[in-house]
């Protein structure tokens, strides 16, 4: 590794280190900076921005966001609380599931919020120690990432997988990732089911509760939803939404009822053709320039791309949401969900399209130096996968700026997707939102950030749930595949 290779991953990890510091919009906007001085000071080739899954997470979180605008959100938070408040005792098991499959059946960790005062609420209730739920439900909102079909990370995965010639759909992947996630969700659980002193055995819960206004604030008020009314259009938009999921799925499992087009490509094994004395353009080069010659392409029928199935469907229910539910859009953009996608969006935008340039620029020389490492202990790539999702808090920036590195390697197709669940590791260092405002939630002050950063609440139900969901996965990754 040369001296030059190390100064410039050094302005890799320094962009996202201090975009991660201030967090938000400047995860991807500091990329710029660092971007910026790798093509300007150091001359590097840009790669391409990762359009693909910006317009998936674009198009997923305007229907996600009219969904909310239009109350639906309200009435799968209902039906959570309704199942948590029937079963209280069970809240540290049954919270992190209500959190999971909210993700997964919107494809962002950001529609908890409204839940979380409310798992609180109902441990303190039933005297359990609420960083015992709150914990592991923070975790599993994010966990459930790798477990939605219209997540950027899953439908990333897919299309880089079968541009690199492992043929994996949608439906395979959450055969996967969602029993082995369920898996490591219950582990971390049952890590977290005695954690802690009992709150009644707590001497620092119980010093507050002898000051009259700390046990008003901690036992004073009731945060519920079950008194809001919800209207027939809100159930609606809930329905279209799943309708648009059920179509995802149905095309994801069968392509061949998707339309396809007459395409033009290299024939394989053709030989370059000499232009003149000066060029010599290989089989690929003409198609790219649309130069067509005789003997050397060929017409196939291309079916339409799943990211562009799901970017048709997700705006088409969110204009139907529109138009039959009362769904305002202006609602929407204001809405925590649309707002955290379009930050999303900046953050893949600017983070993926640095760490591509750098790795697309230095890939023989990564080959070189990791080759020998993943030919022998080719799960070692989570590791990898981990640590980079510590730094830049997107699972879907990790997996389109290092899967195609780790293809490239020579890592077989059904390993990468064995160590799927290790691209979310940014529970490590606790700045991330879900984190931050779970911490605020509990009013017992049970779920902390510690003295010394890393001793947090989050850090020993996240580590026991990736590693567990990490393993199982790739257990059943070698079986089925």
């Amino acid at each position: 590794m040369s001296f030059l290779m190390i100064i410039q991953l050094m302005i890799v990890l320094g962009a996202l280190w201090v975009g991660s510091r201030y967090g938000s919009l400047a995860l991807g906007a500091i990329s710029g900076i660092g971007l910026a001085l790798l093509v300007f000071a150091f001359g590097m080739e840009p790669d391409t921005p990762p359009t693909d899954v910006i317009y998936i997470i674009i198009a997923a979180v305007t229907c996600a966001g009219i969904m909310q605008a239009s109350g639906g959100m309200d009435w799968l938070i209902q039906i959570a609380e309704r199942l948590l408040r029937k079963h209280p005792d069970r809240i540290t098991f049954l919270a992190p599931l209500c959190t999971f499959f909210l993700t997964v059946l919107v494809g962002t960790g950001h529609v908890v919020y409204t839940l979380m005062p409310i798992i609180c609420d109902i441990s303190l209730k039933k005297g359990i120690r609420p960083e015992r739920p709150c914990g592991v439900a923070s975790i599993a909102s994010q966990v459930g990432i790798t477990c939605s079909p219209i997540a950027a990370a899953v439908v990333a995965f897919v299309s880089i997988s079968n541009a690199n010639g492992f043929g994996i759909t949608i439906p395979g992947v959450l055969m996967i990732s969602l029993p082995a996630c369920l898996c490591g969700l219950t582990a971390a659980s049952a890590a977290s089911y005695h954690r802690g002193l009992d709150l009644d055995k707590d001497p620092e819960f119980q010093a507050k509760l002898k000051d009259p206004k700390q046990r008003e604030y901690i036992y004073g008020g009731t945060t519920t939803t079950l008194d809001k009314e919800i209207p027939k259009e809100a159930k609606r938009a809930v329905f279209i939404f799943l309708g648009a999921l059920a179509i995802i799925v149905f095309f994801a499992i069968f392509q061949n009822a998707l339309p396809s087009y007459d395409t033009l490509r290299a024939v394989k094994g053709s030989t370059p053709m000499i232009l003149d004395e000066n060029a010599t353009l290989t089989a690929d080069q003409l198609v790219k320039a649309k130069v067509h010659v005789t003997g050397m392409t060929e017409w196939f029928d291309k079916p339409l791309a799943m990211n562009v199935v799901i970017q048709i469907i997700m705006i088409s229910a969110a204009a139907l949401m529109i138009i039959f539910c009362k769904a305002a859009p202006k609602k929407a953009v204001a809405g925590p969900v649309w707002q955290s996608g379009m930050v999303a969006v900046v953050a893949i935008y600017g983070i993926a399209w640095l760490a591509d340039t750098y790795f697309s620029n230095y890939l023989p020389e990564m080959k070189l130096m990791l080759a020998d490492i993943v030919k022998q202990y080719p799960w070692s790539i989570a590791l990898v996968f981990f640590i980079v999702s510590v730094l830049i808090n997107s699972q879907g920036a990790v997996v389109v700026a290092m899967l195609p590195l780790a293809y490239s390697l020579g890592i077989s197709g059904p390993v990468l997707l064995g160590v799927l669940p290790s691209v979310y590791g940014y529970f490590f260092i606790p700045n991330y939102p879900s984190d931050i405002a779970t911490v605020n939630f509990d009013r017992s002050g049970t779920t902390v950030i510690g003295k010394y950063l890393l001793n947090h609440s989050f850090m020993m139900p996240g580590l026991v749930c990736v590693g567990v969901s990490t393993l199982v996965a790739y257990l059943l990754a070698m079986i089925i595949y």
